[in-house]
Parts: C-alpha cells; sequence; structure tokens
C-alpha cells in the first residue's frame, strides 16, 4: 500500500493523536537548532563570550545523553502517553524560562532542564505514533521523518524570524508551540500499551558489549563532533544577521532531511553501507576544512553541503549501530546514542576554546581530523560492522534512521 494514499490508513488518513504527536514532534525537532542564528545575538544581549553561548548545546545534549539510561526506564513503567505529557511540560517550562534569563549561566541551566524533556518527548513519540497509527507502521514513520525533517529545517527558520527582534522570542515561541501540543496529546491521544518487559537503567550499557555496536558508537562519536562544530560554532564564523544565518542553516536543513530520507537508502542499496559512509566521512572532513579556511562564500557553501553529509551519516549509521546488535532497537538505540551525544556536547564547549588558544581555522582543522577518525574506525572495525559476514543491507533505513537519531 503506498502510504501517501489518501485512503484509510494513508499517510493524510490518521487518527488526531497521530497528528498531535507529530505536529508536537516538529517542535521538539526545531528545538535542535532553533538558537543557531540567534547564537551572536544571545552572546552579545548577556554579554557573553561565544564560548560561553556556546554552552546551550553542550548542556543539552549532555543532559540527552545522560537521558538515554533513563527514558525506556521511565516509559516502560509509566506508559508512552505519560512520557511525552511529562517531557513536553519540561520543555514549556525550561523553554519559557530559558526567555527571561539574565545571565548566561542562568540560560544554560535551563536549556539543560530543556533537553531533558526533548529527550523523555522523543525518544518515546515514534513509539506512540506507530501504536496509534491506522494502516501499518509504514505510513507512521514516513510521518514521523517528516515531522523530524520539517523540524531540523524550520528550527533555525524560526529563530531567525523571532530572534530578528528579541533573541528572548524563540524560547517563548517553542513554549508556546510546546504548550499546544501538550494540550492536543493530553485531549487526543489515549494511554498507549506498555512494554510487556521493563527496560533496566544498565540495559543500554550491557548492550555496549556487542562488538558490533560499541564499534559504530565509538565511530559515530567522532562524527559527532564534526557534526556539531559546524552546527554550534559556525554561526560565529560566519558572523551575518539572524535572518541571513537562519536561511543559510535552513538549506542546510533541507539538505539533511532529503538525503537522509531519499538519497543514502539509494547510495547504500547500490555501493554497501561501509563504503557510502566512509566516503562520506571523507567528504565531509574535505567540506569543514573549506569551511574553515575558505572566503565568507566558500563557508556558507560548505555550511549547507554538509547537511548533505550529515544526511547519509545519521541514516548509514542507523543502519550500523542496528543491524549489528542483538540487542533490542530501542535498547541497542540507547547504548548508541548515550556514546554519541557526548560528541555533542562536548564540540560546543572545545571548538571556541580551542580558537582562544590558536586561531578560527584550528577548530575546523580538529573536526575534519575527527571525521577521518571515524572513517578509520569504519574500516579497522569493518568486520564487527559487517552483519552475518556480509555488507549490511538497508532494508530498514527508514525507520531505523528516525528511531536512532530520535533516541
Amino acid at each position: 500500500m503506498d502510504p501517501f494514499d489518501v485512503g484509510a490508513g494513508g499517510i493524510l488518513r490518521q487518527p488526531k493523536a497521530v497528528w498531535a504527536t507529530a505536529g508536537a514532534s516538529v517542535v521538539a525537532f526545531m528545538g535542535i537548532g532553533l538558537v543557531d542564528p540567534i547564537l551572536p545575538s544571545i552572546a552579545k544581549g548577556l554579554d557573553a563570550s561565544a564560548g560561553q553561548v556556546s554552552l546551550l548545546f553542550t548542556s543539552y545534549f549532555l543532559i540527552t545523553a545522560l537521558a538515554m539510561l533513563v527514558t525506556g526506564f521511565v516509559s516502560s513503567r509509566i506508559g508512552g502517553r505519560k512520557t511525552l505529557l511529562l517531557g513536553l511540560a519540561f520543555v514549556v517550562v525550561f523553554a519559557g524560562l530559558a526567555g527571561t534569563s539574565d545571565t548566561v549561566g542562568q540560560l544554560v541551566g535551563y536549556r539543560a532542564g530543556w533537553g531533558l524533556g526533548n529527550a523523555l518527548f522523543v525518544s518515546t513519540a515514534l513509539a506512540v505514533i506507530v501504536g496509534a497509527a491506522a494502516g501499518g507502521s509504514a505510513a507512521a514513520i514516513l510521518l514521523y521523518e517528516s515531522a523530524l525533517g520539517l523540524g531540523m529545517a524550520c528550527g533555525p527558520l524560526l529563530g531567525a524570524l523571532l530572534g530578528d527582534a528579541s533573541w528572548r522570542y524563540p524560547f517563548f515561541g517553542t513554549a508556546f508551540l510546546m504548550a499546544i501540543g501538550f494540550m492536543c496529546i493530553t485531549v487526543f491521544l489515549k494511554e498507549q500499551p506498555r512494554p510487556a518487559r521493563k527496560t533496566s537503567l544498565l540495559d543500554p550499557i550491557r548492550a555496549l558489549g556487542h562488538g558490533g555496536l560499541a564499534s559504530a558508537a565509538v565511530s559515530a562519536f567522532f562524527y559527532n563532533y564534526t557534526f556539531f562544530t559546524v552546527l554550534a560554532f559556525t554561526p560565529f564564523v560566519l558572523n551575518m544577521t539572524p535572518y541571513k544565518s537562519g536561511a543559510v542553516f535552513f538549506a542546510w536543513g533541507v539538505l539533511l532531511a532529503v538525503f537522509s530520507v531519499l538519497v543514502a537508502p539509494r547510495m547504500q542499496r547500490r555501493f554497501g553501507s561501509l563504503k557510502v559512509l566512509g566516503g562520506s566521512l571523507v567528504l565531509l572532513a574535505a567540506d569543514v576544512l573549506v569551511l574553515g579556511y575558505g572566503n565568507h562564500t566558500a563557508a556558507i557553501v560548505c555550511t549547507i553541503l554538509s547537511g548533505a553529509f550529515i544526511g547519509v551519516n545519521n541514516t548509514v549509521y542507523t543502519e550500523l549501530a542496528l543491524g549489528v546488535s542483538d540487542a533490542p532497537r530501542p535498547v541497542a538505540s540507547a547504548g548508541y546514542n548515550f556514546v554519541r551525544w557526548f560528541a555533542a556536547a562536548a564540540a560546543p564547549y572545545f571548538a571556541p576554546k580551542i580558537e582562544e588558544w590558536t586561531d578560527v581555522h584550528v577548530p575546523f582543522v580538529v573536526a575534519a581530523v575527527t571525521a577521518l577518525l571515524g572513517a578509520v574506525v569504519v574500516v579497522v572495525r569493518r568486520r564487527a560492522l559487517t552483519h552475518d559476514a556480509e555488507e549490511l543491507e538497508p532494508k530498514h533505513a527508514s525507520e531505523d534512521s528516525v528511531t536512532v537519531f530520535a533516541n
């Protein structure tokens, strides 16, 4: 059945509960890149350095990484609906408080609470959408993927539109939209069946004992350092108005979504997962080097182009992480993300520090090196990253990509 079919069970004929959860998911994913175009405005408004403002990403993703050990534990005990509402409540409260911040320290702290709420929400949303959807999982997964891509693309755009008036408005806007999502889920979503087995806090750590999953997580750790150097540090290098910066990262998000959902699976079928990932990591390394050493126009082009490589990498890493592990997918995903999100927390902190110690080019050199290290891990550990002694096939690329990214 065509998931786009407007008949019963198609993507456009879903229950209100599914649309409510998908709509809230768009806003949740918008929160990742929302602050990108307003980072310089926040630094100016709070009299803070680039390094201090970049901690908005560090606190957010550090809490997200730690929350990977908690989300499955919570949702398997209180149920998906209550977990979604708990996560949304955290986002509403802490995003609203972030807009009232008088110091960068307060803003960083509130952003950490926001990260906990987002982790609880997005790690549960896919399972809830699939459980409540009509016509099977295909249309539900496609709807969730669309929400992911739309959120990643529109987050910087919303941040620019609201942030042009004041850096505080994007935070208030997010709190308002998530409050609407909270009310919609309260009204339209019924409680979902709980898992037959409760998840332990240590299950994701135990899953990392598998050599293939551990190898994928380590390689993804290096790659994510590169990814979030681009996302968190580049706005200071571009030094553009919120509108222009938002447009750049909107285009970046569109490429990320298109290459993740449409291009990567086709490349995998033609060349194989490991070759695609290795090549994409090498190209990403070259891209960030040009970004760091090129002129302003080259920096803009390379920032946008990096979205294509990042989209491919996100999908292929998912195949590797979940295809080689014998653990249940939610548990394997949590263990994998527990490792890789630490790099997302580290890059926004270290990139400005490296600039202070050296110059503006060196953070991108480091980012290029970490991308290459990710490729080296793929090459050295290719046997551990191969399922059943054959090259991985992208059988479930769509489902796995949203599972790993969300978790």
